[in-house]
């Protein structure tokens, strides 16, 4: 019998954030509290009214904004970049309302502060941010106060004295989120899997609907090296094949670094094919998204199939249940709930395209066809991804393996 295809109010899909424990179950919508630490869900899409509405709730509402700026800025910025800019206004909006600052007269001191607090180098109840993003909140509230027409309070000297102050702090090496590799950290690839891996995430998804949607997503992650963006933007329109070996294609239409929309092809293999075909014929999905909410009742049993596509946030959520229930079958080996928890913790939707790109230096694949496969325009991206692996694997790893006897 068909499942029901469950089409979820607007109002939901612009507010709803999928929850941890349970991705693809549906609860209600509860209102927070107001606090410092509360930061806005902004929705998948960002219209121009919404950004001069931000910049104006930022600034006043008798202060002309410079709508061709901003407009021009709608038409340059990619998705992310329009909602990392709603996000960073609301956070700056906080700190400037807990320091009782109206936003525009705010003093370089104020955004002084913030560095400071956001750092870590002050005490205070904000969570230590990484220098690159605190980088990009101060691109984006600077860019707020000269749409407005104001004295951009980041520009002055205390701030450029600060942020260098909050470099050396924290240094500028971004946090790597650990790698999901085929098979895990294993130095031959002809080993058994081992630990946490695709394989093992594979063998951990459920028999029904929920878990060959995973291992879909899973697959195709992993064969395409897609951001979480890309992914959730499948079409069922995007794939073809199988070919008379059973492998197809995945045409992305746009990406992160694709600004001018010239698309890009992705290899997929027979495994992945079959598991595409597999969750399509269990959820009779025929167009539209490929990857979907599954919602789950109470029991677990399934409910329904979504209409819409998954949330980008859910693609980081859904790996973690997976590492979960490998854990509870056992597939882990002897790895504590500690260790566990520390997984958990370093995981993100980049994980596996981290773990592709190790899982290639490891089969000896050259940087240049590893950028052209999987679409990376930065050499220095795809070598910090490989940085562990070549640590283990390098000439000083060689020489004390050989003296580790005597």
């Amino acid at each position: 019998m068909r499942r029901p295809i469950i089409a979820p109010p607007a109002r939901l899909l612009a507010a709803q954030a999928p929850d941890e424990k349970s991705p693809d179950r549906r609860e209600p919508v509860r209102p927070q509290k107001s606090s410092v630490r509360t930061r806005k869900i902004v929705p998948l899409s960002v219209e121009p009214a919404d950004l001069i509405g931000d910049v104006r709730a930022l600034v006043g509402a008798g202060i002309r904004i410079d709508e061709a700026l901003l407009d021009a800025a709608m038409r340059g910025w990619s998705e992310n970049t329009r909602r990392a800019f709603r996000s960073d206004l609301t956070l700056w909006g906080q700190w400037c309302r807990l320091r009782r600052v109206e936003p525009a007269v705010a003093r370089p001191a104020d955004v002084a502060a913030w560095i400071r607090a956001l750092s870590g180098t002050e005490t205070c109840d904000l969570k230590t941010r990484a220098m690159a993003t605190i980088e990009r909140y101060l691109v984006h509230v600077g860019w707020a106060y000269r749409m407005a027409g104001l004295v951009d309070p980041t520009s002055d000297p205390l701030v450029k004295f600060e942020r260098k102050a909050a470099r050396n702090h924290l240094g500028v090496r971004q946090r790597q989120a650990r790698a999901i590799r085929f098979k895990g950290d294993i130095a031959d690839l002809d080993s058994p899997a081992a630990g946490v891996c695709l394989a093992h995430l594979l063998k951990a998804c459920r028999r029904d609907e929920l878990g060959l949607r995973d291992a879909a997503l899973l697959r195709i992650a992993y064969d395409t090296a897609a951001r979480r963006s890309e992914l959730v933007a499948i079409n069922v329109a995007h794939i073809e094949g199988p070919d008379s070996e059973g492998a197809g294609i995945l045409h992305i239409p746009s990406s992160k670094t694709d600004r001018k929309q010239a698309g890009a092809q992705a290899y997929l293999s027979p495994a992945t094919m079959m598991a595409i075909t597999r969750w399509c014929k269990a959820s009779e999905i025929d167009k539209g998204p490929l990857l979907r909410r599954v919602t789950t009742h109470f029991d677990g049993s399934i409910d329904g199939i979504g209409a819409e596509p998954l949330h980008p946030n859910s693609i980081t959520l859904i790996y973690k249940r997976l590492i979960r229930q490998a854990w509870e079958k056992g597939w882990l080996g002897q790895m504590s709930e500690a260790e566990l928890s520390r997984w958990c913790k370093a995981i993100s939707s980049h994980s596996i395209r981290v773990g592709v790109a190790q899982d290639n230096f490891a089969a000896g694949e050259g940087l240049p066809a590893i950028m052209q496969a999987y679409r990376w325009r930065d050499a220095r991206t795809v070598l910090r991804y490989g940085s562990k692996l070549a640590a283990k694997s390098g000439a000083s790893a060689r020489l004390a393996k050989r003296f580790s006897d005597q």
